[in-house]
């Protein structure tokens, strides 16, 4: 049973509902796909501040690099998705959503947040870009939300996932410096874990409460169902102080998030 607020989070948010057309894959493929040219963008304009966010220079990126973005993405849309394996896909879905983010901040800048980017088609939120188809893959037409909750949650069923996608605000898991591949997503998966249930922003302890992120609540189901589940799910990647801190705590009393833009200048 979910209770108070935290049900009504679970409700609203989306459901995690398989877009059959995305499930199609080829074990035996060899195939790699060039994620290089993200990797630059993301060396060159993502950096940690002192607080361990990754901020991201939006307002810093020249005009050879949006140009660089949007070619990647341009490659990204004529790859043959369904005849690659499951590493490739997982790789190609991950790093196609937070490239398509990063893009349309820098189409939109300056903004204070991606809420502000209403593209219209309503959803889980009464603003922002999620629903709006935007990416032609394989010739059909593909919106943030349905690579998060059409393709990504259904088929992996991972919780880690939650990790890696960023949606260019301070309370989202950072945006990592580094392109996604097949070969490092599971590490990078859950290193993404760990470093984000070790974040100040987003498992804090103030005397007797405990406040966790609010991604959390809206998908509460992916991390077993319960607050004793989630609970178990920060433990597991806690570090020993957090999760001595942890000893005791058998609900959440507070779930925060922050829209803000995870900008920054360096």
């Amino acid at each position: 049973m979910l209770s108070g607020f935290t049900a009504l989070d679970a409700l609203f948010a989306p459901k995690a509902e398989l877009w059959e057309r995305w499930s199609i894959h080829d074990p035996q493929s060899t195939q790699s796909i060039d994620h290089s040219a993200w990797d630059r963008f993301l060396k060159a304009y993502v950096h940690p501040d002192p607080d361990g966010l990754n901020r991201v220079a939006y307002g810093r990126v020249t005009g050879p690099d949006k140009k660089a973005l949007k070619g990647y993405l341009g490659a990204l849309a004529v790859v043959p998705v369904s005849r690659l394996n499951r590493a490739e896909q997982l790789a190609y879905w991950i790093n196609a959503y937070n490239a398509l983010t990063v893009d349309l901040i820098i189409d939109h800048y300056p903004v204070e947040s991606i809420t502000d980017i209403d593209l219209g088609g309503g959803g889980f939120f009464s603003s922002g870009p999620w629903s709006k188809p935007l990416f032609p893959v394989e010739g059909t037409e593909v919106a943030l939300n349905d690579i998060e909750h059409r393709i990504l949650r259904p088929i992996w069923q991972d919780p880690r996932l939650h990790y890696a996608l960023n949606c260019a605000s301070v309370g989202c898991p950072n945006l990592q410096p580094a392109a996604f591949t097949a070969l490092l997503v599971e590490s990078m998966l859950e290193d993404g874990a760990t470093a984000f249930v070790n974040g100040p922003r987003n498992v804090r302890i103030i005397g007797e409460n405990l406040s966790v992120s609010k991604i959390y609540s809206w998908f509460q189901g992916d991390f077993g169902g319960s607050e004793g589940a989630v609970l178990d799910h920060l433990r597991h990647y806690a570090n020993p102080d957090l999760f001595t801190q942890l000893d005791g705590h058998t609900s959440v009393s507070t779930y925060s998030y922050d829209w803000t833009l995870n900008e920054g200048s360096d």
